[in-house]
């Protein structure tokens, strides 16, 4: 296994995310809701910082590795999914939104894990509208974690308007991988027939 910077980064994220969950279940006499939410809002934001800084540095310094390319997503994945399910336990967040980005999580990293095997990988590669659904979840968790006026801003009206923003960026790009991947599927499937 490959360790450099890029990688630390990675496995630190991975690390935030007991943090972010632990943060809600300390004693209350430790810290008072709104400074909970701010902690977690911080190690979030601070992971989302180090997805960009592994994947920068990686390209950089010349250090990619398929351990790296592996451990990234899965890093993040855990990380969204562990904000989501916080936030459906602090009624933050419908559990509808929750399932769907989950589900499309597991669903196309099995489908990208598929395709690989059988050397078609570039028909899922990750795609602008991938990255958009990502931009606007990623804006979304941090507003919804905070819950509370910021410069005069409802980040709760903003954030649910983002996380159901990217709940439809989230069926729509699970459909467009789907329909990517369809004609490989649909010949396998017919091979098999």
């Amino acid at each position: 296994m490959p360790f450099n910077l890029p990688i630390l980064l990675t496995w630190l994220r991975i690390v935030a995310i007991p943090l972010l969950i632990a943060v809600y279940y300390l004693p209350g006499s430790w810290l008072t809701l709104p400074e909970r939410n701010l902690a977690a809002t911080l190690i979030f934001i601070a992971a989302a910082l180090t997805d960009w800084a592994d994947g920068y540095l990686a390209r950089r310094l010349n250090q990619t590795s398929a351990f790296g390319a592996f451990l990234d997503p899965v890093a993040d994945k855990l990380m969204v999914a562990a904000a989501l399910i916080i936030l459906v336990q602090l009624d933050r967040a419908d559990a509808i939104v929750a399932t769907i980005i989950i589900g499309r999580e597991i669903t196309i990293s099995a489908l990208r894990e598929w395709m690989a095997k059988i050397g078609a990988s570039k028909s899922v590669a990750v795609s602008m509208l991938g990255k958009i659904k990502t931009t606007a979840q990623m804006m979304a968790i941090p507003l919804l974690l905070y819950h509370a006026p910021l410069f005069g801003t409802d980040t709760m009206h903003i954030g649910t308007w983002l996380i159901w923003i990217a709940t439809l960026l989230t069926l729509w790009s699970m459909g467009y991988y789907l329909r990517m991947a369809w004609p490989e599927i649909a010949r396998r499937s017919g091979d098999q027939g």
